[in-house]
Parts: structure tokens; C-alpha cells; sequence
């Protein structure tokens, strides 16, 4: 069969990326991402430029499914694609090249994510990212609505919602909210759009949504009567679904209306897993009309779907038993969609190309119209799906041994604060929230996609404090000259550490170097185990000759058995006595070490040295570890 690519419209310029390997040994996410990659390179190793690319919305989907390689890899490989795929159009100044506000078109919402995105991290230009995300913040404010409020998909289709607006706009929207507007008011309009979304097009015999619905009625291909279109499209669902389960990440566990989009979801999945092939596992073009005449097993909307499921039922929206039907999608979609080429690189066949309503040439939403557009490989729709539904089920098989387990980060001893995005202050420095290269945020990640709970401990360490925890990190105790009333470790807090560690706690005790952490107090702590932060500071590294700051772990290493390398700069060494005992060493410095005491568990570190800023890939040299020993670390941790 003949091979074609469809290359999207946003290509990178000038960007060297070192082809992320295809080999089957490594993921199906990576293994799809570095086809489109490699494709998008010429001989010399540089993505390939089109003086024609545009802001739209196909590859913003790709570009999200790279963000999610990411977190889960510390391969700034991913991230680096990222950012100068939104240089490409993004300029000093934040406004948006290509990008037309008048179209009022929701489709171009959606690359926001990726601004957002950058906007978060440490970056010398993040301002304009940021001031970018601001423009399309304003076409929202000024979208064209329906009378209820609901948002037109387009100024040239009006008075319409289409469920695929439902991607488009709300995540970005809902993230937007939660970052620069602290008083929140803007997600009971995120919520509505859901819910009138689905009032207007849901099918009561069937379960399912109608494609879209007209709100005047004078559109050929809506019911004169309800305005519904006349059939359900599988990926038009499938943005819905999508939009459902990512919108949730953003929405605060609070808001007194939360529940109403996950009871959304809650309804609209049995009726969509009621038409998944019983055969394949995958769905049709055409949702309801499996087997008939012309209809056929398509990718774009069984991934979406896949992802749907497996990421709903990781955040506890959707029972256990919907993982049932997520893994008969995935495995039918790695059966009917995937082929391998002689070189080695997987493509997806068979996403359709598009499918809309109205328009010139007019499409009127009939099953004869879904079925002549045609179908395409590689599409950066389908493909995008794909590479999240992968990573779900990527995380799926490693959420075990995490479960039911909480993680909590102490923000007691460490409680510094810096002026947040919206203006507010913002507690920061080896946070869970915080993805800036101060933050644990990548860590934490780690922990939850191996199935644990994370949680900020503010108070301090008492017995009804960490009940319910079972692993207990502290981090770099605050000196006077980082926080005004530093909150030092005494020894009622001591004695509640250790019978909670006796009781099987899991503690873990990183310091910093001898002038950015308190080690007077937090010392008194790390003796009931046996261990002592040195007052000096070793692995000193000047500038960027990193191979001063290098720790080799040696083989067979009980935590890290298959990591070798990491680094670990300006640390306090250790010093040991029983129940501790050394786990890795530099010479003659202890860097880290564990101890046993009744049947719990402790970790000791001289640095904080798992933070963003040297898990992200993006300053330290590949050749360091530290992002995988992190996981390592992580499950290690989750085992005890």
C-alpha cells in the first residue's frame, strides 16, 4: 500500500532534534511521536520550515500529546519541540502571527495549551507565552453565543455548538481560570457549556450526542424541531469525552458544581462503550451503525475514546470496571491502525480526514456524507489521540503499586512564597504546584502516575497530621533569611516523626547545602535514625562544567538498579551510625543513606536535588539520570 504523511501546518524552524529511537522496545507513545519528528527533519537533522503554516488546532492536539511524553520521560527533546513549534507564531511582543481574531473561530483556542504551558515554566521570554494566552482569553470574552450563552463554533456558523468546541475552547479556558484568575467565577461558564451541550444533544434511546445543534433551526441538516444534527460522528464524541476529562483537571475539587460535569461523563460512557465493537474493540465512523453498509473501525475517535476511559478511571470519575473496555480499544487499535514501515517507524491509518456541518460545499451531516471523506495516515488528529490514549495506558500498568497510598510534601518547614502568575502570593521551592525549575512538580507527576496520591502538609508533623500519609518528604528547612518566622524542627515534632515512622511511615529527609537550609534543628531529626548532615558542602560546581556535581551509583544499587549516573550539586554529605547506613557514596562522602526503625522506613539525602531544574532534561546533559532515578526512588519508596 502506498505511504503518505499528512504534515501539519505549524512546522518547526530551524530546530536540531535528535529522533527520539522507534526501536519496539520503547513505547508505542514515543514510538508514533518520533515518526511524525523524523518526519518533519531533513538529512541534516533540522525540522523542516513552510512558509505557509498557520495557527490551527491540529497540531496544537499533537503538540499536547508531546507536553504528556514529557512528564513522563524528562526528555527536553519533547519540550524543546514544544516551545519552537510556538515560537514559530508566537512574538516578543505576545501577539500571535497568523492568527485571526475576527474569524471568531474556537478551533484556534486550543494551541493556548501549549502557552499555558510555557508560560509556567523558567524561561527568560515566558512573559509573552503568557501575554499571547491573553489574546485568545479575549476572543473567549468576546466569542458570539447563543442565547443561553453557549459559544458559537465559528462567526460563520451561528448560533451552532459542535461537541469538538467542546475541546477546543474549555481545557485552555478552565487552566486559564485557575492561573490568573483567583476568585474562579469564570468556571461556572465553563460548566455550563457542558451542560448545555449535552441538554441540547444527547439522544435519550441511545446515550449518545448528536454532532451539533443549531439554536435557530434554519440550518438544512438540523431538526426543525430540536436543532440536532442527524447522526453521531465517533471523534466529534471523542473531543466531548476528551474535553470532560481534561476540563476536570483544572475545575477545584470544591467548586460546589465539579460534580456535575463528572456525572456527565459518568453517563455518556456506558452509552458510548454499549457500540464498541464486539470483535475489533474499536469503533465505528459512525457510532450506532456498526456493520452497515460503507461504515468502517475508525482511529481519531476509538482513541479518544481509549483515553477517555483510561484516564477517567485513573481519576476515580469512572469505575474500575470501564479499564475492561479501554484495553480491548487499545489492543484493537494496535491490531486495525498500526502499521510499521521498512525503516522501522509506525504509522496510523485510518483517521478520517475531517467531518463538519454546512458550509461550501455544503455538508448536511447525513451517514452517506461521514462516509465519503476520506481517510487519512498520519493524521496529527488521530495521531495526537493516539499518543495520549498510549500514555494512559502506559500509566495504567504501573498505577498498582501506588494505590490507595498517599504521598505528603511538608510545606511547614519549608513554606517560602514569591508572587504568583495572577499577581497573589504563592508558597514555592520543591512544591508539588510549583513547575517552575524551583518545583517538584515533575516528581510528583512520578508518584501519580504510579498510582499514589499527593498531597502539602501546612501544619505541623503530629500524629493526626500523618494518619493517613505513608510516605513523609521534608525538604530544605527554611533559615531566617528565606522566610520572616521559619518554623524549626522540636522535639515533640521529633518524637510524633518516629512513632509515626515505627508505625510503618515512610520518611524522606533532603537537605541542602550548609548556607540554604537550617540543619541545626532538622539535624536533632535525622539522629533518631542515625544520620548527621555534615557542616560542609562537597560536589561544588562551577558554571557548567557539571561533571563536578557527578554521583555514579554502583550496580546492583537497591533503589536505583538501573540507573548510573545522576548529579547532585552543592550538597551536605553524611555521616552514619546504626540503624543507618550508607546506600550511595562519593569517596569517602556518604551522599545518601536509609535506615530501618520498627517497621517503618527513612531516606536521606544532602539536597533537593530531584526539583524540576534537573529532572526537566532541559540544563543538565543527557548522560544524568536524574529524572529516571527519581522514578526509581519513587517506587522504591512506594514499596516499603
Amino acid at each position: 500500500m502506498k505511504k503518505f504523511l499528512v504534515v501539519s501546518l505549524l512546522v518547526l524552524p530551524y530546530l536540531v532534534v535528535a529522533q527520539p529511537t522507534t526501536e519496539a522496545k520503547h513505547p508505542w507513545s514515543q514510538r508514533m511521536a518520533a515518526t511524525i519528528m523524523a518526519a518533519k527533519s531533513d538529512a541534516q537533522g533540522h525540522l523542516k520550515d513552510d512558509p505557509h503554516a498557520h495557527w490551527e488546532y491540529e497540531t496544537a492536539v499533537f503538540l499536547q500529546s508531546v507536553e504528556q511524553i514529557w512528564y513522563r520521560t524528562g526528555d527536553a527533546r519533547y519540550f524543546d519541540y514544544i516551545k519552537q513549534t510556538m515560537d514559530r507564531f508566537v512574538e516578543s511582543d505576545g501577539s500571535i502571527r497568523t492568527y485571526k481574531p475576527e474569524t471568531y473561530n474556537i478551533d484556534f483556542i486550543t494551541p493556548g495549551r501549549s502557552l499555558l504551558m510555557l508560560c509556567q515554566q523558567s524561561l527568560p521570554d515566558k512573559e509573552k507565552y503568557r501575554k499571547a494566552a491573553d489574546i485568545l482569553r479575549k476572543q473567549l470574552a468576546e466569542q458570539p453565543r447563543t442565547n443561553e450563552g453557549g459559544f458559537w463554533h465559528k462567526k460563520i456558523y451561528p448560533y451552532q455548538m459542535w461537541l469538538d468546541g467542546l475541546y477546543m475552547a474549555e481545557p485552555f479556558y478552565a487552566e486559564y481560570t485557575r492561573l490568573f484568575e483567583p476568585e474562579g467565577k469564570d468556571f461556572t461558564d465553563i460548566i455550563n457549556q457542558f451542560v448545555w451541550m449535552e441538554q441540547h444533544a444527547r439522544d435519550t434511546k441511545t446515550g449518545l450526542l448528536y454532532h451539533g445543534w443549531d439554536e435557530s433551526r434554519q440550518q438544512k441538516w438540523a431538526d426543525p424541531k430540536t436543532g440536532k444534527s442527524p447522526n453521531f460522528w465517533s471523534r466529534s464524541i471523542g473531543w466531548y469525552v476528551m474535553a470532560l476529562v481534561d476540563v476536570l483537571d483544572y475545575i477545584p475539587a470544591n467548586h460546589p458544581r465539579r460534580a456535575e460535569v463528572v456525572a456527565i461523563l459518568q453517563r455518556l460512557m456506558p452509552a458510548v462503550v454499549k457500540y464498541q465493537d464486539p470483535k475489533e474493540g474499536c469503533w465505528y465512523q459512525v457510532t450506532n451503525r456498526g456493520g452497515d453498509k460503507g461504515n468502517y473501525l475508525e482511529a481519531s475517535g476509538t482513541s479518544m475514546f481509549v483515553y477517555g476511559l483510561a484516564k477517567g478511571v485513573r481519576m476515580g470519575y469512572l469505575p474500575a470496571s470501564m479499564m475492561t473496555y479501554a484495553r480491548k480499544g487499545y489492543a484493537g487499535m494496535l491490531k486495525n491502525f498500526i502499521s510499521t514501515d521498512e525503516a522501522g517507524h509506525i504509522h496510523l491509518e485510518k483517521t478520517v480526514s475531517v467531518s463538519g456541518l454546512g458550509g461550501n460545499p455544503y455538508r448536511d451531516g447525513s451517514y452517506e456524507y461521514y462516509l465519503r471523506e476520506p481517510l487519512r495516515q498520519d493524521d496529527l488528529k488521530g495521531v495526537g489521540s493516539f499518543i495520549m490514549a498510549s500514555v494512559e495506558m502506559e500509566i495504567a500498568d504501573e498505577t498498582s503499586l501506588g494505590k490507595n497510598k498517599v504521598v505528603g510534601l511538608d510545606t511547614y518547614f519549608n513554606h517560602e512564597s514569591r508572587k504568583g502568575l495572577n499577581g497573589q502570593p504563592e508558597p514555592f521551592h520543591y512544591t508539588w504546584e510549583d513547575r517552575q525549575h524551583s518545583g517538584f512538580w515533575l516528581w510528583g507527576n512520578t508518584f501519580r502516575d504510579l498510582g499514589a496520591k499527593t498531597v502539602s502538609i501546612p501544619t505541623a508533623p503530629t500524629a493526626a497530621a500523618l494518619k493517613n500519609v505513608d510516605v513523609y518528604i521534608i525538604v530544605d528547612p527554611d533559615t531566617p533569611k528565606e522566610t520572616l518566622t521559619p518554623n524549626y524542627v522540636n522535639q515533640a515534632e521529633i518524637k510524633a516523626i518516629s512513632d509515626w515512622v515505627k508505625g510503618g511511615g515512610v520518611l524522606v529527609l533532603m537537605a541542602n547545602d550548609t548556607s540554604n537550609c537550617e540543619h541545626t534543628h532538622f539535624n536533632q531529626l535525622a539522629a533518631a535514625f542515625g544520620v548527621q548532615f555534615l557542616p560542609k558542602n562537597v560536589n561544588m560546581v562551577k558554571g557548567d562544567q557539571y561533571e563536578q556535581g557527578m554521583v555514579t551509583i554502583v550496580a546492583g544499587n537497591p533503589i536505583f538498579p538501573q540507573v548510573n549516573t545522576v548529579y547532585i550539586k552543592e550538597l551536605s554529605p553524611l555521616s552514619v551510625k546504626a540503624p543507618a547506613h550508607a546506600v550511595v557514596s562519593k569517596g569517602d562522602n556518604v551522599i545518601m543513606a536509609t535506615a530501618k526503625l520498627g517497621k517503618g522506613t527513612v531516606f536521606v539525602v544532602g539536597d533537593p536535588w530531584l526539583y524540576n531544574e534537573y529532572t526537566d532534561g532541559r540544563k543538565i546533559p543527557a548522560r544524568y539520570q536524574n529524572f529516571k532515578a527519581g522514578k526509581e526512588l519513587a517506587t522504591w519508596l512506594l514499596k516499603q
